[in-house]
């Protein structure tokens, strides 16, 4: 007779995520059932179903489970310019690769369903600290520093970029005549353009 494994209900939903999460990354979100997640790490559906309730109600926790890694992963690249200058590209970075793994569809699956992010300022912090560091540069450089809004409007920008980029980035490289080998450069594209935008302007 096969013992049951009782555990503690967070760590229960934990593992629950994690298993959607690796299943969204490899096969988007109609790959994230109930009974695949549930085989995935050895629980029922019905287990599943008594931390989440419903599949959709399992894809909105999994969507801030997504958005609780981001800020992780936002806490870490500012870790890093605690040492050294704010540089964009780890922050370009870090948003392309969670929006690559999935969570760009399942935001996109989501709105459709009808689920609207009522959160704001995710990205606040990240700003405040670019603007000081484009502030920090315009005092040695002479030039006059980009404003809060410039800072905020290019932000904004690429991160609308790094979530379309999964959804329908290689059909707008197509309209201009690039293959999907140019992916990589609009990464570096829009690093650039951050950090052009820091630079200030005369």
């Amino acid at each position: 007779m096969t013992t049951r494994v009782r555990r503690d209900p967070d760590v229960a939903k934990r593992l629950i995520l994690e298993a959607a999460s690796e299943l969204l990354a490899a096969g988007g979100p109609s790959a994230v059932q109930v009974r695949a997640v549930g085989a995935a790490i050895g629980v029922s559906d019905a287990a599943i179903n008594h931390h989440f309730g419903t599949r959709d109600q399992l894809l909105e926790a999994l969507l801030r489970f997504g958005g609780a890694k981001l800020r992780a992963e936002l806490r870490a690249v500012l870790e890093t310019w605690n040492h050294g200058p704010a540089d964009p590209a780890g922050l370009v970075r870090a948003l392309h690769r969670m929006y690559a793994e999935g969570y760009a569809q399942l935001a996109l699956a989501l709105h459709r369903s009808g689920w609207r992010d009522t959160g704001s300022g995710m990205l606040n912090e990240v700003v405040d600290r670019l603007y000081t560091e484009a502030r920090r540069q315009s005092t040695t450089s002479g030039r006059r520093a980009p404003s809060r809004e410039d800072i905020q409007v290019t932000v904004a920008a690429m991160h609308q970029a790094m979530v379309m980029e999964p959804l329908f980035g290689d059909e707008f490289r197509r309209s201009v005549g690039l293959d999907g080998t140019a992916a990589d450069r609009l990464i570096d594209w829009w690093i650039q353009v951050l950090r052009t935008t820091m630079s200030c302007s005369t």
